[in-house]
Parts: structure tokens; sequence; C-alpha cells
């Protein structure tokens, strides 16, 4: 699979199991570790760990090995590597302390997600 399948699979993944303000970024220029970053809000450290499976679970079904997973015991901050694809699954509060989109000074490659437009 090339980074955007990977990337339309994780979103698909978080969208169906409700993550919010989903945000997808092309890295490529800025960092050789990884193609793409996804960053998603959830609501409790549950609707993380819950999100973090969805997406580990069918990144496996699609045949996809996950290289890593940090951040499972505390789930304010989840990191699941896909290798081209990282997705950050973050509580509000954490999102909103480390603004990871202005750290990287980066702009959404799609538009809010379609959960954020309901």
């Amino acid at each position: 699979m090339n980074t955007e399948q990977i990337s339309e699979l994780v979103v698909d993944s978080l969208e169906n199991i409700k993550g919010q303000h989903i945000e997808v970024f092309d890295v490529r220029t800025l960092t050789p570790i990884t193609d793409c970053m996804i960053i998603v809000t959830g609501t409790s450290s549950t609707h993380i760990k819950a999100m973090a499976d969805e997406v580990i679970v069918n990144a496996k079904k699609a045949g996809l090995q996950v290289q890593g997973i940090e951040g499972r015991g505390h789930a304010d901050w989840v990191l699941v590597d896909l290798g081209d694809v990282i997705v950050h699954l973050m509580l509000s509060a954490t999102r909103a302390l480390y603004r990871l989109e202005d750290l990287w000074n980066m702009k959404a490659l799609v538009p809010a997600s379609k959960t954020d437009m309901q």
C-alpha cells in the first residue's frame, strides 16, 4: 500500500469510531522518519485506546506491519507507527498543550474530517 492508501485506511478507521478533528499532514519534506502524520482527538483515555486498537486491527487486516505503539498505559497520547504513516491519538488537553500542528508548522492535506462538519 502507498502512503495515501494507508492514510485513507487510518482516517476511515478513526471516523468509524468517532475520532474528532482528524488532520492529515504530508511531512516528506520536513523529516526523513515518515511520509505522513495523522493527528486525531479522542474524548477519553478509553476512546483513545479504542481508536488505536481500531487502527491497528484494520492495518493488520490490510497486511500492514505495525512498527510500534507508544503511550497505551496512560492513553492521553498514543502513537501508532505504521512506517510511512504515524498516527497521534490525543486527548483534547494534550493536543492543545503540545500543538504538533504548530511545531511542524504544517498545513493539513485534507480539511477537517466529516465528523467535524456534523
